[in-house]
């Protein structure tokens, strides 16, 4: 699904080599109405970066380990570099590695395993890092 294909949804760029994490997502998020989500594919930072300066997204996905580059140290620099100001969170099969602790120094927002996402933890990560307007359901939540 284009981006663009449903108004009002949340925008999201899902940057993975691998195009079956991003069927993957899709079939995990599909379920997913509150808010709407839009996802969209690119297979390299490049192409992540030509999606970017073609339309505006609310958030990226981004898996840590692309080629050429090294992982999130490299790549997510180049996305900051040209202007993406959004929140990036960075996948990956283990997050554990000590490098991973570095994460916000390097424009990262946040980090999370590629097994625990799901309809359930996008909703999360789009309540906690993206702007949009809150259902009236969820303002009690913010009111706290």
């Amino acid at each position: 699904m284009a981006a663009d294909a449903v108004p009002d949804a949340v925008k999201a760029l899902v940057v993975d080599d691998e195009f079956i994490e991003f069927r993957s997502l899709q079939k995990k998020t599909a379920t997913l109405t509150e808010p709407p989500v839009a996802l969209e594919y690119a297979q390299s930072v490049d192409a992540a970066l030509e999606k970017l300066g073609a339309g505006k997204f609310d958030l990226i996905l981004l898996d840590n380990r692309l080629l050429p580059n090294a992982d999130f140290r490299e790549t997510v620099p180049k996305l900051r570099g040209n202007g993406y100001t959004g929140p990036i969170g960075v996948v990956s099969m283990d997050i554990s590695d000590g490098y991973f602790q570095q994460f916000p120094d390097y424009g990262v927002d946040f980090r999370i395993g590629k097994e625990e996402i799901d309809a359930e933890t996008l909703q999360y990560i789009i309540r906690e890092y993206v702007t949009y307007n809150v259902p009236d359901v969820w303002k009690d939540d913010y009111n706290r």
